[in-house]
């Protein structure tokens, strides 16, 4: 069958094996690309951060990709319903690609920042086609969940690389490189969904085809007002700037309540968001991305400004969290057919990780790694067994004509999720240090020197560390004492954010229960009460 073939007869075939493999080796290059870059970023920036000097969009270089991420995935995902996933996919790859080109090229916090945005515009296109693209081969559910390890395959292997290769890059080479290794792959993966990926389309009604570009600018300027709001709120608390910010929150989420309820297409679909089946699957999508991506980003700055640990060496405790995550996806997806409840694995897995960010505040740097790994490994089965489970159920709820929307809205809330945790998690650290380190100091009689200490990227550059000692002891102060003070205050600020990261957990635990009791058999999803 050729991508050109009808689209009511591609939605009714399979294609055979070997077309099979290739097209979705091209869909699992694009996975791949998006888990790297999720997951080699973090592990370099707390270098990214002191090279540039800019700890104060430390989180931004996160939040910016998302937040662009956010708003492109339900419009691309619904332009796939529409026209088809190819070439939204190769659009994407090439916007990703130069991105990522123009990131490794920064030189300024604000230019990074600048470049991240664009190439979340890229991952955003990516996020929201890909899952549905492996709907789109594979109408048969049990087919689906196959083709679904072998992706979740690709991505944990790029899960499983990231952490490791980040740091490893960052001690031994250069940041930049965490960038730049972005281009092969995302040339080699262009190559293969041009040749391979076959052109579906399910809907084809001219009405459709007119989107909600008015529901698209309220989402962005709802969602851009609210993180702006966290970033400011925290350190400056009520002013004139925050309460106009809080309006605009408002005012653009009520508008695109309404707007959204009225219109044909909606951008953001509400009527899948109060489905009662639907609802709180949404819901722990939020809390699932608010938990994990507050890991992915505290974590590395614990342990190289906290613990003094090394890029290369952060990474390799980073990477059981992946490979974790990664594990118990494959375990879902091999078991969720077999249990005659499939919401049992959503309690373990928020359950999981709970425990291990709570193990995770409680261990100290002088443990053994062997506790850390397996503090890292066990939050990551819990995000596995919450993440696979989540697509499955929102995918096989909803109509064949709306998977890309369902699945669009799904991963669009788990990217807000993120990004509210990373902006409240760092938001969190920064007043949380700055009040430790104003506390030390005046305990010592040193406020003079609060300035030196304001940033914590201080606590992972050991050469200024160190000169600033020298120049703490000349003036007669206990220089060291000092400074193992402002790391204790980024240890424990860091550890604040984390506890907000379980509490994310914790709630989504509760929210498992609203769940309807599903079970996932070989061929449909069959909902009690039905």
């Amino acid at each position: 069958m050729t991508a050109d073939a009808a689209p009511h007869d591609q939605n009714r075939q399979l294609l055979p094996f070997r077309e099979s493999l290739l097209a979705m080796l091209g869909v699992a290059l694009v996975a791949m690309l998006v888990a790297l870059d999720q997951t080699i970023v973090g592990t370099a920036l707390p270098r990214i951060v002191t090279d540039l000097k800019g700890f104060d969009l430390y989180a931004w270089v996160a939040t910016s990709y998302m937040l662009a991420s956010v708003v492109t995935i339900p419009i691309f995902g619904r332009l796939g319903d529409l026209f088809g996933r190819k070439p939204l996919l190769l659009a994407a790859i090439v916007l990703f690609t130069v991105a990522s080109l123009l990131c490794g090229m920064a030189d300024s916090m604000l230019y990074l920042v600048i470049a991240r945005g664009v190439q979340g515009i890229g991952g955003g296109i990516m996020i929201g086609t890909v899952f549905a693209t492996v709907a789109d081969l594979f109408p048969d559910p049990r087919l689906r969940l196959r083709w679904q390890v072998f992706i979740s395959s690709a991505f944990g292997a790029a899960n499983i690389i990231g952490p490791a290769l980040g740091g490893f890059m960052t001690q031994y080479g250069n940041w930049r490189l965490v960038f730049f290794v972005n281009v092969p792959i995302g040339i080699v993966s262009l190559l293969f969904v041009y040749r391979f990926l076959p052109h579906l389309r399910h809907l084809r009604q001219p009405g459709l085809a007119r989107l909600d570009w008015l529901g698209a600018c309220a989402l962005a300027v709802t969602f851009g007002a609210v993180l702006l709001l966290i970033e400011f709120l925290s350190k400056e608390g009520i002013t004139e700037l925050t309460v106009p910010l809080g309006l605009v929150a408002a005012i653009g989420g009520l508008t695109l309540w309404i707007r959204e309820r009225r219109t044909a297409n909606p951008i953001m679909p509400v009527d899948m968001l109060i489905d009662r089946k639907l609802a709180a699957l949404f819901a722990m999508s939020v809390l699932g991305g608010f938990a994990m991506f507050s890991l992915l980003f505290d974590v590395p700055l614990l342990f190289q400004g906290g613990f003094g640990m090394s890029p290369a060496h952060s990474g390799m405790l980073i990477t059981p969290l992946v490979v974790g995550t990664t594990v118990g996806s494959t375990i879902n997806n091999r078991i969720v057919t077999r249990v005659k409840r499939a919401n049992i694995t959503m309690y373990a897995g928020f359950g999981l990780f709970t425990i291990a960010c709570l193990c995770v505040i409680a261990i100290t740097s002088k443990m053994p790694h062997l506790v850390w790994v397996m503090c890292m490994g066990t939050s990551g089965i819990g995000l596995g067994l919450v993440a696979s489970n989540l697509t499955i159920f929102s995918q096989q709820i909803v109509a064949r004509g709306h998977l890309g929307a369902a699945t669009a809205l799904l991963q669009s809330l788990r990217t807000f999720g993120g990004i509210l945790g990373t902006a409240m998690t760092c938001s969190l650290l920064s007043h949380f240090y700055a009040r430790g380190v104003h506390s030390s100091l005046d305990s010592y009689q040193a406020m003079q020197w609060f300035k030196s200490f304001a940033s914590p990227a201080l606590m992972i550059d050991r050469t200024e560390q160190a000169a600033l000692v020298s120049r703490l002891v000349d003036a007669g102060h206990a220089g060291d004492a000092i400074m193992n003070s402002a790391h204790s205050a980024l240890i424990e600020s860091i550890h604040a954010g984390l506890a907000l990261a379980a509490a994310a957990a914790i709630t989504g635990l509760c929210l498992t229960w609203f769940v309807p009791p599903v079970r996932v058999s070989h061929l449909d999803l069959k909902v009690r009460g039905e």
